[in-house]
């Protein structure tokens, strides 16, 4: 089968591997429909995720019917179709009863497909732990609108339930990429009494104001000053950081208030620092990442009733035998592309 691998620091390459096998009584076997190109998968190119492993096949974002599953396999059978969580996990260690899937204490748990063990961006793809792994799609909800279900969505959902949103609250999302825009959708959920979004690529701005006009958006040179203005006390009561970069990192303690929840959603390719003595006194509270995507059967559900819709995010469609020129303007912010779906 067709696969997209990752052989070194810098390098994927599209090449043939034998199609998966069951290897224990909790996997499942899925043929993938579609995948999708996240911003994580650039991180493993670029070498900054010390854990991936040459050679596996990359993705974790994808969609599909279930082929065959293990003896112990129970919620899904052959010919479900499927969302593939982007987590692995267990379900039965401490952390997996407590909800917090991406510290699952198993060989295989957190992130490990399309990182640790082979992915999604191929026809076929192994799932450990199928029953915790997949979620059934229902029967009038397509695979486009369900392929972010497993991952950016997922991220965005879990940021914002863990951030304390308030009907009363002036909620900042720094970063307009997918990850931002499905964090967007997942806060609206939550009817804060504004949204601002901060932002530096005019047609990612263009796509908030086309979807989303009743969300209010600044670039980041600005951002200081309008949240201060359009803010009840002085700041954003909760900031949600998903644009990843150090001036990202700083601006988003800058423009919190005094006693505000501060959520780093973002992966960052080197440390950052937090500087005490310049935040001594506001007396922030921190959560950051990864997601625990454990509320996929929700997503599925509010998809279902027409409450979470992320089609629109999808910009580009390609095959796989294309996914290479896929990568270059996912990469390269071409095009104005926001998220890609390959046919596999």
């Amino acid at each position: 089968m067709q696969t997209y691998t990752y052989v070194s620091k810098g390098k994927f390459e599209l090449m043939e591997k034998p199609k998966p096998v069951l290897m224990d009584e909790r996997d499942a076997i899925v043929k993938v429909t579609l995948a999708s190109i996240c911003s994580s998968d650039l991180h493993i190119k670029h070498g900054s995720v010390p854990r991936a492993v040459p050679g596996i096949t990359v993705g974790h974002e994808m969609v599909g019917i279930v082929e065959d599953i293990g003896s112990a396999v129970t919620n899904v059978k052959p010919g479900n179709r499927v969302t593939v969580n982007v987590e692995t996990f267990c379900g039965e260690c401490f952390f997996c009863r407590h909800g917090y899937v991406n510290n699952c204490t198993d060989q295989n748990g957190g992130w490990a497909l399309g990182c640790r063990i082979d992915g999604g961006q191929a026809e076929y793809v192994r799932v450990p732990f199928a029953d915790q792994g997949l979620n059934k799609i229902p029967d009038h909800v397509t695979d486009r609108q369900a392929l972010l279900v497993g991952d950016v969505l997922a991220t965005g959902f879990w940021a914002a339930r863990i951030s304390e949103i308030k009907e009363e609250d002036t909620v900042l999302i720094i970063g307009a990429g997918p990850t931002g825009i499905c964090t967007l959708l997942c806060v609206m959920l939550k009817n804060p009494k504004r949204i601002i979004v901060c932002e530096k690529d005019e047609g990612r701005i263009r796509f908030i104001h086309e979807h989303y006009p009743e969300i209010l958006t600044v670039s980041p040179e600005a951002c200081v000053d309008y949240v201060r203005a359009n803010s009840d006390h002085g700041g954003a009561d909760v900031v949600l950081e998903v644009a990843g970069a150090e001036s990202t990192f700083r601006l988003a303690w800058e423009c919190a208030r005094p006693n505000a929840v501060v959520t780093v959603v973002a992966l960052y390719d080197k440390a950052q620092t937090l500087p005490l003595p310049d935040m001594y006194g506001k007396n922030l509270t921190f959560k950051t990442g990864g997601v625990d995507g454990c509320n996929c059967e929700e997503i599925l559900r509010l998809i279902a009733e027409g409450r979470l819709n992320t089609e629109p995010l999808i910009t580009h469609t390609y095959p796989l035998n294309r996914i290479e020129e896929a990568y270059t303007l996912f990469e390269n912010k071409m095009d104005g592309v926001i998220k890609v779906a390959i046919e596999c």
